[in-house]
């Protein structure tokens, strides 16, 4: 039995309960964004950790767009065609003649919403900006953006899908404690271009796993999220107001989990000891069908031996 036939038994819900699979992702070097270095360095991660799926990072940032400055210009959002995505597709298409035999094969692919961010914030660390802005005070001209955007990326997921990608990790960003004063911005106008998304990987796809990102907030609330499609859900378990527990995230959402470790913790700069003893209680606390990972991308200088050990241990620490 490969790591495909592994990761697909989570859908059958007849995995091994002694070998749970793992997985961890970041972000390579700009040296290794593109072209066969690129496909060199993803190989040389998923075989040096031994995870079980080759995920393929994003790389190919959406242009800062200075024109679009008041709500009214989001009529001036281009859609980026094929060629816009080609550096990126042609890491895909290395990726999946290389492992797609071995593993599945899955792409990063964030939300409209996240792309809006790319295209009017001109300081990528800060956690408000132009589109939240736009959504509050001209929703329907946000709509306009976000449906151009929506577009762009359809393109680019169908493109993946024709290169034989397994599916995605799909980011979504929006719903987090103190993005909208008023919640339902989020529902009513950055809700229902994140589904247009998953529903099309849904519908085409083998195995996706639906993000819930908390790179520049936390949630106080996942409920909003629990309609999402995809197989599995990763999320942080750390809440705005409280915690939850693998059990509780995988029984919310009716799916398996991915996740249990803090992407800031024990991971990067524990002791060897701290390390197997997080991972033996993430192990210890696990609903079925679980999938040990990180509530989001680990450091870029991670040490790679960390993330082999901690794998390891999901394999055989049981």
């Amino acid at each position: 039995m490969n790591k495909r036939d592994r990761m697909l038994q989570l859908l059958t819900g007849q995995g091994s309960p002694d070998f749970v699979p793992a997985g961890f992702f970041l972000h390579f070097s700009e040296d290794c964004h593109r072209g066969q270095r690129a496909i060199d360095k993803h190989l040389s991660f998923f075989r040096h950790t031994d995870m079980d799926m080759v995920k393929i990072q994003f790389e190919c940032p959406f242009p800062n767009r200075p024109e679009i400055q008041s709500a009214s210009d989001w009529v001036k959002m281009p859609v980026y065609d094929q060629s816009f995505y080609a550096e990126q597709l042609a890491v895909v298409k290395g990726l999946v003649d290389a492992a797609k035999d071995q593993a599945l094969v899955l792409v990063t692919l964030y939300s409209p919403f996240m792309l809006a961010m790319q295209t009017t914030r001109h300081d990528p660390a800060v956690a408000h900006g132009t589109i939240e802005n736009h959504a509050v005070e001209s929703p329907d001209q946000a709509r306009i953006g976000l449906e151009r955007l929506t577009e762009s990326l359809l393109i680019f997921v169908r493109s993946c899908i024709d290169l034989g990608v397994d599916g995605f990790y799909a980011s979504t960003q929006g719903g987090e404690k103190g993005r909208f004063a008023d919640p339902g911005v989020f529902e009513r106008v950055i809700k229902p271009f994140d589904l247009v998304v998953q529903q099309e990987i849904n519908d085409r796809c083998l195995f996706n796993i639906l993000h819930v990102c908390d790179y520049y907030l936390p949630y106080d609330d996942m409920s909003p999220f629990v309609d999402y499609p995809g197989d599995v859900v990763s999320c942080s378990l750390d809440l705005a107001d409280g915690k939850m527990t693998a059990r509780e995230a995988s029984g919310l959402f009716g799916r398996p989990f991915m996740g249990g470790l803090d992407r800031h913790g024990v991971i990067v700069d524990g002791s060897e000891a701290a390390l197997r003893d997080a991972v033996r209680a993430c192990l210890q606390e696990a609903p079925e069908g679980y999938v040990l990972g990180a509530d989001c991308t680990v450091p870029s200088d991670i040490d790679w031996d960390r993330l082999k050990l901690a794998i390891a241990l999901a394999h055989w620490g049981r």
